[in-house]
């Protein structure tokens, strides 16, 4: 899965700016990609507002 953070964290709650953190995002703009598994698909549940999401073939 590719992801990239789309909107600012500014003036969201902690726990947000920490599970995106988690993720590796840190600005808006940058992209990481991680493993299609339960625990990433349930920390993108929580903050889908604020980033983007492509699926990629492996």
């Amino acid at each position: 899965m590719k992801i990239t953070q789309v909107r600012s964290v500014i003036d969201y709650p902690e726990r947000q700016r920490r599970t995106l953190e988690a993720l590796g995002l840190r600005r808006i703009g940058r992209t990481v990609v991680h493993d299609d598994t339960p625990q990433i698909r349930g920390m993108l549940k929580k903050v889908e507002h604020l980033v983007r999401v492509e699926e990629i073939e492996a």
